[in-house]
């Protein structure tokens, strides 16, 4: 296995971080500025920092708040939220962002996804999938989880790649913030039919289940939120973990 990457996301509604469960039920957990320069002291291979109202509600991401955080992190930021033009990507890019992260405007006209690869490069192409389960395959939602699509999530992974998305941030609702472990199944599946990286997100409750993204999900990363902001764990708790389980960590 290359060497993994533990990614914490800062989920951000009105200026503040918040985490909740099933993507509902928010609740505060801080300062994103203060906590991404946390998270970059103790070790973090990359950020991912996303105004997760900013589809719903139709406004722009706090693109102030990315250039604060851009100013104090010295590792990769993936900014997201509301983009729905070249023109967003490049507002963003130029703020400090390293890579964008697009979603339910992607689904709405999927040559998003190319027109930001031919401009900046896939490596700057993030696509962000919301997945939910129903019966034995999985279904893309969009605007903040709140809208079925009706597309199968990996028919879309397999399109977003082929449209030149450089990696796959995928999100489980059904696991999220639930703390019962990572939808495995689902990271799996959608990593056997790509070539680009996927992320794995949703559900992490112990480092037990972080291994296990890795060692059954087979995810090229982990995304991490309650587990960070709480204080349960550090980064450094977390790669030593995985070190000692025979996981390579950058």
């Amino acid at each position: 296995m290359l060497t993994v990457r533990i990614i914490p996301c800062l989920d951000v509604e009105d200026g503040r971080v918040v985490k909740g469960i099933r993507f509902t039920d928010l609740q505060e957990a801080g300062d994103p500025v203060d906590l991404a320069a946390d998270y970059n002291e103790q070790g973090a291979d990359e950020i991912v920092f996303l105004d997760i109202g900013a589809s719903y509600r139709r406004r722009k991401t706090m693109v102030d708040v990315v250039n604060q955080v851009s100013r104090r992190v010295f590792v990769p930021l993936t900014a997201g939220g509301g983009i729905r033009s070249v023109e967003d990507m490049r507002i963003l890019l130029q703020s400090g962002a390293d890579k964008v992260a697009v979603c339910s405007a992607a689904l709405k006209r999927p040559g998003l996804i190319s027109e930001g690869a031919e401009v900046f490069g896939s490596q700057c192409l993030v696509l962000s999938i919301d997945a939910k389960q129903h019966g034995g395959s999985w279904r893309v939602y969009s605007h903040g989880g709140r809208i079925d699509t009706g597309l199968d999530v990996l028919e879309w992974a397999r399109q977003g790649e082929k449209l030149g998305a450089g990696e796959i941030l995928l999100n489980s609702i059904d696991a999220d913030g639930t703390r019962e472990g990572f939808d495995l199944e689902l990271t799996r599946k959608v990593g056997e039919i790509l070539s680009i990286p996927v992320i794995a997100s949703g559900g992490a409750g112990s480092l037990a289940q972080i291994y296990a993204a890795f060692s059954q999900g087979k995810a090229d990363a982990a995304l991490l939120a309650s587990l960070f902001h709480f204080k349960e764990y550090t980064v450094r708790d977390v790669k030593t973990y995985l070190k000692m389980k025979g996981i390579r960590v950058r």
